[in-house]
């Protein structure tokens, strides 16, 4: 038996038909390649209150389990599509130009599907499987260089007890990796490439509310999905008034965040996007910015439009 190393841990992902029901072994299973997690069910300790008993403690009492935690996942061309149906339900997957397909998410389902993750150190071996994983947030960054990353932020029913075997036996291996690279990343506003931006990121939010009823086992029912929000922010080097007149203005506009990498795309469309008025401060002699924390709205459509283009069938 040899310590347990992350570089050697395995993740896999299901979703499942009935939310806090693991599936049983299968292909139905899937490889999700990852960065870091910290996902685990959690039951901390009641301090005791009794009185009467001397000056020692008495036995604390356990309190009700949560299992709420982050996965990291690098936004690849492939296996980023079965987290983007977590959050936005299943795509509409038609055929694209050259054999590709193009997968459109869009935001405001009224019922989201939910997932078990099975993470497993097989060096010990120990393998668990968290169960009624459902999407809460969606971080992504975008810089101009270095590794494209997305921060899921799930709430979970549970966790199994630590198992010496998989549960995911014949699981489909993960597809294979090709992440978008930050360096192709872009901004545009209302169809037209927005200059000289620095950096910008987005959290879109399906605003879980837990379903905490009172269970003998002292976990959670279920999640249910509350109001969709999508914000971000945009640091633009301050050259021209192309966002200070939207924002004076209080005009909606369109926002598009998009990758490419050959033939494959990943595009965040966000129709409506409110912009405040902001400072333009002045720091130094170097460069002035001005950073833009802006709102999107639902309001008549979908307010994010992800569309993902690659040689997958479907999701």
């Amino acid at each position: 038996m040899s310590r347990a190393r992350g570089a050697n841990a395995k993740a896999f992902g299901v979703f499942e038909a009935t939310p806090g029901t693991v599936p049983a072994a299968g292909p139905a299973w899937f490889g999700c390649p990852f960065v870091s997690h910290t996902l685990g069910e959690e039951r901390p300790l009641i301090m005791s209150d009794l009185l009467g008993q001397g000056r020692e403690m008495q036995d604390p009492t356990p309190d009700v389990a949560t299992n709420d935690g982050d996965m990291v996942v690098p936004v690849d061309v492939r296996n980023f599509g079965h987290w983007l149906k977590l959050y936005f339900g299943a795509p509409v997957s038609t055929p694209g130009a050259g054999g590709e397909e193009v997968h459109t998410f869009t935001s405001g389902a009224q019922t989201l599907p939910s997932m078990s993750i099975e993470v497993g150190a097989p060096e010990v071996p120990a393998y668990s499987q968290h169960y009624g994983l459902r999407g809460n947030q969606l971080k992504i960054g975008m810089a101009r260089t270095g590794l494209l990353n997305a921060t899921c932020s799930l709430v979970g029913i549970g966790e199994t007890p630590i198992a010496g075997v998989s549960a995911a036996g014949g699981a489909t291996p993960s597809l294979a990796v090709a992440r978008f690279p930050q360096a192709t990343g872009s901004v545009s506003k209302d169809g037209a490439a927005l200059g000289s931006v620095v950096s910008a990121d987005f959290t879109y939010s399906n605003a879980l509310e837990k379903v905490e009823t009172i269970k003998a086992d002292g976990r959670i029912e279920d999640s249910d999905p509350g109001m969709v929000s999508m914000t971000g922010s945009v640091v633009v080097r301050y050259k021209d008034l192309t966002l200070y007149n939207a924002a004076s203005t209080s005009t909606p506009c369109e926002l598009d965040f998009g990758w490419v990498t050959g033939p494959h795309g990943l595009l965040f469309k966000v129709p409506r996007v409110f912009l405040p008025a902001v400072k333009r401060p002045v720091s130094g002699p170097n460069g002035i910015q001005a950073t833009y924390n802006w709102q999107a709205s639902g309001a008549g459509s979908n307010s994010v439009i992800a569309t993902l283009t690659n040689d997958v069938a479907g999701y």
